[in-house]
């Protein structure tokens, strides 16, 4: 989504959230822009920062590796995760980065390079009580890693708090590498539960790192999954597939077309057959208003940023599907992230049951709160999902004197 689009929409719900013109003012200004040119072997590399709201904390998001990452881009990232930290009522702000490449085409030398030129270029406008930066697309806990060395190097101090998704043996906290799926279900639950809905047939499209997890999190839980699917297409099985035997296939060839025990189909038909629980896990703009209609599920589950578009999105709400939004749906990343920095501040780490316990509370309460203030509101889930967020940031903006009443 683009900056000028997530102006279009404050602009559309800025009635329904009665904002001023100081606070909608407000809401599209980020606090900060930082833009650096990073140079490895004479080859120039676009870098930015931005430091969207800090109003209910330090700034939090990730840093992402993409050959198409712009600054419009991350401006728009940015945003959201100022909207994701309200939602899940954890004490930061948002904010996001990014370097402009393709890692794939760098050694590991080079990519630690660059690593350590991203730290050295915003070190001063980083930290654990100003920003603190995690993984995103193409990033790991090894460049999370680095990036933590630099800065450690370049301030003198010892401050694992400052960066998040870090490996375990660096102050990392248990479950991250699940974290977003973990709170997907948790989340999923609660809808299930509120909407009383007794079918558990899931298909799921996208098998990277979130869709993997959240099939093998739910198989345990005893959901019947019968579709999913990756770049190369998908398959079905409407007696449900192995999912463990999935997942065996996609590690060893590659592919999720490569389980025999299903029917091929391409990922555009997959997320029309019928189920009670549609989960798009891989990229966005996969529901739009060419397939909405033919989408037949009662509960999708945004596991992916930005899924669906807003035509498709008012298509569904008319046809009553019920869609749990990515800023709540997969919000479960950064709460876990929340939990590191926590853990790192206090010098004390949690056991892997009771990080899982702290996640599922947090879940459990965001989605209740939200469902509450939706009762009974002509508009849709999401519409009431963002609301929630910006009454929260625009209540902290009041109080620090920043937006008058």
């Amino acid at each position: 989504m683009s900056f000028k689009e997530v102006e279009q929409f404050l602009d559309k719900i800025a009635p329904l959230a009665n904002l001023s013109s100081d606070q909608l003012k407000s809401l599209k200004r980020p606090n900060k822009i930082l833009q650096k040119t990073l140079n490895i072997n004479g080859k120039k590399y676009p870098a930015f920062r931005v430091q969207f709201n800090n109003a209910r904390g330090p700034y939090k998001g990730g840093i992402r590796f993409h050959p198409h990452i712009s600054l419009d881009e991350v401006k728009s990232l940015a945003f959201w995760m100022t909207l994701k930290t309200a939602i899940a009522d954890i004490p930061f702000g948002g904010a996001k980065g990014g370097i402009t490449l393709d890692s794939k085409q760098l050694s590991q030398k080079d990519l630690q390079q660059l690593s350590r030129q991203y730290i050295r270029a915003f070190y001063k406008d980083l930290g654990p009580t100003k920003d603190i930066p995690a993984p995103d697309v193409y990033t790991t806990p090894q460049i999370m890693a680095w990036m933590l060395d630099e800065y450690e190097t370049l301030t003198q101090t010892s401050s694992p708090g400052m960066i998040t998704g870090k490996p375990l043996e660096l102050g990392g906290s248990l479950i991250r590498d699940i974290a977003t799926a973990l709170g997907g279900v948790f989340i999923l639950e609660e809808a299930i539960e509120q909407l009383h809905i007794s079918q558990k047939t899931v298909i799921i499209q996208g098998f990277g790192n979130a869709g993997m997890n959240i099939a093998h999190l739910l198989a345990q839980r005893g959901f019947k999954i019968i579709g999913v699917s990756d770049s190369h297409g998908a398959i079905l099985n409407r007696n449900g597939v192995d999912i463990e035997k999935v997942i065996e296939i996609k590690q060893k060839t590659g592919s999720v077309v490569n389980y025999l025990t299903a029917e091929r189909l391409t990922n555009e038909k997959l997320v029309t057959i019928g189920c009670a629980i549609l989960i798009p896990a891989a990229l966005g703009n996969i529901i739009t208003k060419d397939n909405a209609k033919y989408i037949n599920a009662q509960i999708i589950l945004e596991l992916a940023n930005g899924p669906t578009t807003l035509e498709a999105d008012e298509i569904l709400h008319q046809q009553k599907v019920f869609v749990i939004p990515d800023v709540l749906a997969n919000s479960g990343g950064v709460t876990v992230s929340y939990f590191e920095w926590v853990q790192n501040n206090q010098g004390f780490y949690w056991r892997e049951e009771e990080v899982a316990l702290r996640l599922k509370d947090k879940m459990q309460r965001a989605f209740n709160n939200i469902w509450e203030e939706s009762k009974n509101k002509s508009y849709n889930f999401r519409t009431a999902t963002y609301l929630y967020a910006l009454k929260r940031i625009i209540a902290a903006e009041k109080l620090r004197g920043k937006i008058y009443l």
